[in-house]
């Protein structure tokens, strides 16, 4: 299990902004803090939330555990942190950081089951590659290699399955890696939705990086690769349940290159994280609380395209929380923000690139989005699970 793929969390816990303002609603004032403002309240009691140790309410596991917002969150800290806890598994990156020797290396793993299998601007195959050498890459390594394993459902068709495999090997070529290794499972007639794909990934870290969450100091800036929700609202739309057109198409990439010159012109970089479920609104969340400061972003600077503005709209979600697949969201300090902007617009997948925010000292643990309108809201983690299956 890839650490980012169990929902990048951090060992705090999610949905306390909704739970404190719930709070504030309908409890007296706490003892010695009658003086204080009802703002200063709700931010005392989103404290004493997000303190409290995270647990799986439900009694069965949902489609919204898999979302990576607070499902997800909770369920990794309440139920694989906990048995599974370790110094490695602790940070959980989107690749853990492994020494043998003088050598460090990058080991990530993933699991797709995307629906539907072929969707325009890609497939189930190229998104198992890009997703795991993006997870390589968002660690600031040079992907080396990666596993394949199928679970195949019976009377899955033979050429949907060589499509997928041919989709593979062009992917692992364009993104100058091999497969290595691998497995093949096949279920029962109607246990396995067609095809469900496992990949892992090594890969060798030659920069001496160390990207975390907790690494964002008030001062630095945020920032994307390029419009967002492609991938997310493409696949809704690709599922024909909606009666949308609209001429989107995923942004499935593999992100490598983009982040070594990234880093290559922004050294002290400190974070990168591909924003694939939960979206940019997860990742900068999870910045705020692990670094106990504020991400303050500007809804006008934020690259969205029309068609996934106006999809999104209609589908009453909001783009920051919709995936991407070809999108990196970057915090760096604030005199690297420039050599870093531009190493990103030299490059074709960067070409859009912008910054949209920054990281401030108050109030800490929060997202706040200046909206358009000129009004401020909270942007809080992802509830439920708007968008099932994207990857």
């Amino acid at each position: 299990m890839t650490t980012h793929d169990l929902g990048s969390s951090i060992p705090t816990r999610a949905g306390w902004a909704e739970e404190a303002v719930a709070e504030a609603e309908k409890e007296a004032p706490q003892p010695g803090t009658a003086h204080l403002s009802r703002e200063q309240q709700v931010l005392e009691r989103i404290d004493r939330a997000r303190a409290r140790k995270p647990r799986v309410k439900e009694p069965r596991i949902t489609l919204a555990h898999g979302a990576g917002g607070k499902a997800t969150h909770n369920l990794i800290d309440a139920v694989f942190l906990d048995a599974f806890r370790n110094p490695t598994l602790q940070a959980l990156p989107d690749a853990a950081t492994l020494s043998i020797g003088d050598l460090r290396l990058a080991f990530t793993t993933d699991s797709y089951v995307v629906s539907p299998l072929f969707f325009p601007g890609g497939d189930i195959g190229e998104l198992a590659v890009n997703g795991t050498v993006n997870d390589l890459a968002m660690s600031g390594a040079r992907p080396l290699s990666l596993s394949c394993a199928m679970i195949l459902e019976e009377g899955f068709p033979t050429a949907d399955l060589r499509r997928v495999v041919a989709s593979m090997a062009a992917a692992a070529e364009a993104a100058g890696v091999q497969i290595v290794t691998g497995d093949t499972k096949v279920v029962q007639r109607g246990k396995g939705d067609g095809c469900y794909i496992n990949t892992a990934g090594v890969g060798i870290l030659q920069r001496p990086v160390s990207l975390h969450p907790a690494a964002a100091r008030p001062g630095d800036i945020v920032l994307v690769s390029g419009p967002i929700g492609d991938h997310g609202v493409t696949i809704m739309l690709a599922r024909g349940e909606l009666d949308i057109d609209a001429d989107l198409v995923s942004d499935t990439a593999p992100l490598h290159e983009l982040t070594a010159a990234l880093l290559d012109a922004a050294p002290e970089t400190r974070l990168l994280r591909d924003a694939t479920r939960g979206g940019v609104a997860t990742i900068l969340n999870e910045v705020a609380t692990a670094s106990h400061t504020a991400v303050i972003i500007d809804e006008d600077t934020v690259p969205v395209r029309d068609e996934v503005r106006g999809a999104s709209e209609l589908l009453g979600i909001d783009p920051l929380y919709v995936a991407c697949e070809g999108r990196l969201v970057a915090v760096v300090p604030p005199e690297q923000a420039h050599p870093a902007l531009t190493a990103l617009h030299t490059h074709p997948l960067g070409a859009a690139a912008a910054a949209i925010g920054r990281i401030a000292d108050d109030p800490p643990g929060l997202v706040l989005l200046k909206t358009t309108f000129g009004g401020t809201r909270i942007v809080d983690m992802l509830v439920g699970d708007p968008l099932p299956r994207i990857c």
